[in-house]
């Protein structure tokens, strides 16, 4: 287990839910600092100082909105498309040969598994990169449904993606549990309405997120004892 402790401000959830939602990116797979290390890797090679705390301005943005967040940082001449294609070809290489599955996630699922839970993940990335990494980690078919970029009318911190993923597992928002590593992602679902637990990867919880959260955990091996303890 992570050695720093958490605690929510609130009181822990009291009951199990129906069903859980998973964020992907930082949550399920440690493909948060494999991004951040691409992005530097890009920078380098473009000449452009990124050292300004501008990536974590991007953690659980589509690219739309990444695109729209290195515009305004660093202006309207910046080569925005080449940028960002360079900074998916060096996070594919740093990804194509090695694990990176979160600690806890088998442990969690075969969890829901004896519970007889129902999970969907509720992502900003597109299907092709669920599915990818899925597939390479031998997780296909552990969900019952993937909502990913495209599936939805409004990104996070919307609460589309959420609410869309409850939809399609025939569950009210109000009786899901919602795990996410990211501010936006903590936005996104508790204004959906779910009980959001913060696991938190790159982005250290806020007051902000306390407050929005019914409880911040370790990793998931946390989550998985907090659900079996109900």
């Amino acid at each position: 287990m992570n050695s720093q402790h958490y605690q929510g401000v609130d009181v822990k959830p009291s009951r199990i839910p129906a069903a859980v939602i998973f964020d992907m990116d930082g949550l399920l797979f440690d493909t948060e600092a494999l991004y951040q290390a691409a992005i530097l890797t890009a920078a380098t090679e473009g000449g452009h100082d990124i050292s300004s705390g501008i990536f974590g301005q991007t953690i659980g943005r589509t690219w739309e909105q990444t695109r729209a967040i290195l515009l305004d940082h660093f202006g309207a001449a910046f080569p925005v498309d080449g940028f960002i294609t360079a900074w998916v070809r060096h996070f594919e290489v740093l990804s194509s040969d090695r694990q990176f599955l979160k600690p806890g996630v088998i442990e969690l699922l075969d969890a829901l598994d004896d519970l007889q839970l129902p999970r969907a993940i509720a992502t900003s990335s597109p299907h092709h990169r669920v599915h990818h990494h899925l597939t390479a980690h031998d997780l296909e078919g552990r969900f019952q449904t993937i909502v990913g970029h495209g599936d939805y009318a409004a990104s996070k911190p919307a609460p589309d993606p959420f609410l869309k993923a409850a939809e399609l597992l025939g569950v009210e928002p109000a009786l899901c549990w919602a795990l996410e590593d990211s501010h936006n992602g903590v936005r996104s679902a508790s204004s959906a309405g779910m009980t959001t637990i913060m696991v938190p990867d790159l982005l250290q919880p806020t007051q902000e997120m306390r407050g929005l959260c019914a409880f911040v955990a370790c990793d998931l091996h946390e989550v998985r004892r907090l659900i079996q303890s109900l």
